[in-house]
């Protein structure tokens, strides 16, 4: 994607005139939707190229994906193209991957670690029932629950589903015309009061088979043991609609929403930060623009709008570029001093490795520390760097070779960390826990990477912070009962006449499919309030959807 403004024609003044504030997921989402729906859109991005959390990593010749490296549930962004009359298949080329992960699961006895050696090993299919028996290889009941388990969660999905399409400002919203019905079904399925954690142990003995269908949560940047039960739909929608791969990484799905979005006549400005959204003094403050700031073509403007998109990190953008007379206007849970008091994801620390040679790891494997429960609390509670860090590491480069020069790999690999609120100084930090990482793919994945990195970057949750994400938490707001539905910040700003939020800190929540159902819930909500037809209301898109891209055949054995 070229890194200037781009547009497809001129603006159309005729058009209500809408600025999305972030070029990533979705605010590029946001533009389709609102492009093809008849609103005039621009965006403003305050980097040098689009996709925010879902950007390009450059070192040298290699590239990596920045946040996401695995896409779920396509059919979500396939209803975004199909209102711009196009399909997700014909914008980006998908694999599914089978395995869709390796998990490594350290072992302890009486609390100690027992050594890689006596690590459990799962290849994760999306065959239910191979995946059933291979349960069962290490505990023969959990393999007969795996599928009544799977069989459930489809059926909570589907009651929930209502709910992560529709706004939510009030309790009432749980039954308005559009949800009620599934929220009297789901209800006494989702047993809010019980934790992921909880809600396994009602299906499986064995504790490793609880920790293989719940690392999942640390998707949302928390806790099982503190993660709402509603969130074993994670791992069941794995299973349901695999994971997938899009060739060139997550960000190519960035660069089709923005050629989408261009052709439907939306404008995209790299390097034009919003440093403040500007209000009239009416009773009901109504943003009338932005002010851009930085040192492109825009800086120091403000560019005058009818209504407002702000797909920046949530809680910097309620704090930072709200002016404060209206900041009073808002919720008491959406103001300054109160988003601050408010539970945050964990954060991460990441290496983008471009590696000499084929890595003998697959697409992704995943080591879930052996102390995981320590590692958690560590995480979460104390503040604290653990001795034994769960780790992630990502190697498209075994089906992708557009990442990397040939016969060279593309390595991502992630560890867990505390959030910025944490008393750890990682500048001196970092340096000790980057060999932890590499010893942990050493001796809990077998692969030895020391000697043949040629290019590398580093992340801290500084690094985070620095992005303008609040304390650090990558993964947003946590998920925790008090900051889910109305209790999370709305898609609508209340107390404001035409501000919405979009993106993982709105409703209903992080993680790249629900960002895209914001998108949606966000601007339905939007062409209602401007009397616009919205573009992705047909009543089977779905439906078409789902029957499309939901059981793929295009299958990598990875």
């Amino acid at each position: 994607m070229p890194h200037a403004a781009h547009t497809a024609h001129t603006a159309q003044s005729a058009r209500p005139s809408v600025a999305i504030v972030g070029a990533g997921p979705g605010g590029l989402a946001s533009a389709v939707l609102l492009s093809t729906s008849g609103f005039d859109v621009t965006v403003y991005e305050a980097g040098p190229a689009i996709g925010g959390r879902t950007a390009h990593v450059r070192a040298g010749e290699y590239r990596f994906d920045r946040g996401p490296t695995f896409f779920m549930m396509p059919y979500v962004l396939d209803e975004v193209f199909a209102a711009a009359g196009t399909r997700l298949a014909d914008e980006v080329e998908l694999t599914r991957l089978d395995p869709m992960y390796r998990l490594v699961l350290g072992r302890t006895t009486d609390g100690k670690p027992t050594g890689p050696r006596s690590n459990l090993q799962v290849e994760a299919t999306q065959d239910i029932a191979e995946m059933a028996r291979r349960v069962a290889a290490i505990n023969p009941r959990d393999g007969q629950a795996f599928t009544r388990f799977i069989n459930d969660n489809r059926k909570k999905l589907q009651l929930s589903e209502s709910i992560l399409r529709n706004p939510m400002r009030s309790p009432l919203d749980l039954f308005s015309s559009e949800t009620w019905k599934d929220t009297l079904r789901v209800g006494p399925i989702l047993k809010p009061w019980q934790s992921v954690h909880e809600q396994l142990s009602e299906y499986f003995e064995h504790p490793l088979v609880r920790l293989a269908v719940s690392f999942q949560s640390k998707y949302l940047g928390m806790s099982p043991f503190e993660c709402p039960s509603l969130f074993t739909i994670l791992p069941f929608i794995e299973y349901e609609y695999g994971i997938w791969h899009p060739r060139g990484g997550c960000h190519e799905l960035m660069r089709a929403l923005a050629r989408v979005a261009i052709t439907a006549g939306a404008t995209i400005h790299c390097d034009a930060p919003v440093v403040g959204v500007e209000f009239d003094d009416a009773p009901t403050p109504a943003a009338k623009g932005v002010t851009i700031g930085g040192h492109g073509p825009l800086a120091h403007t403000t560019q005058r709008h009818d209504y407002v998109f702000l797909n920046a990190d949530a809680s910097h953008a309620l704090q930072r570029l709200i002016p404060q007379r209206v900041q009073q206007k808002l919720r008491p849970s959406e103001q300054p001093e109160q988003l601050d008091k408010k539970r945050y994801s964990c954060s991460t620390a990441m290496l983008y490795l471009g590696v000499d040679g084929e890595v003998e790891l697959p697409h992704h494997t995943i080591y879930v520390s052996s102390q995981y429960e320590q590692n958690l609390r560590d995480i979460c509670e104390l503040g604290k760097l653990s001795e034994d860090p769960s780790v992630y590491v990502c190697n498209p480069s075994r089906i992708d070779p557009t990442l990397a020069p040939i016969g060279k790999s593309s390595i991502y690999l992630l560890i867990p960390t505390p959030n910025c609120d944490a008393p750890i100084d990682w500048k001196r930090a970092m340096p000790a826990y980057r060999e932890l990482a590499l010893d942990q793919v050493r001796d809990q994945m077998g692969v030895d990477l020391r000697d043949r990195i040629e290019a590398e970057v580093v992340y801290t949750p500084d690094s985070w912070r620095t992005m303008h994400i609040n304390k650090g938490a990558t993964f947003n707001l946590a998920h925790n009962m008090g900051q889910m539905l109305h209790w999370r910040p709305q898609n609508q700003l209340t107390g404001v006449d035409n501000v919405y939020l979009v993106g993982g800190g709105t409703h209903p929540g992080s993680g790249l499919p629900t960002i895209f159902l914001s998108a949606q819930i966000s601007t339905r909500m939007l062409c209602d309030r401007a009397g616009l037809r919205y573009s992705g209301a047909t009543n089977d898109v779905t439906t078409i959807a789902k029957s499309r891209t939901m059981r793929e055949p295009t299958i990598a054995s990875v």
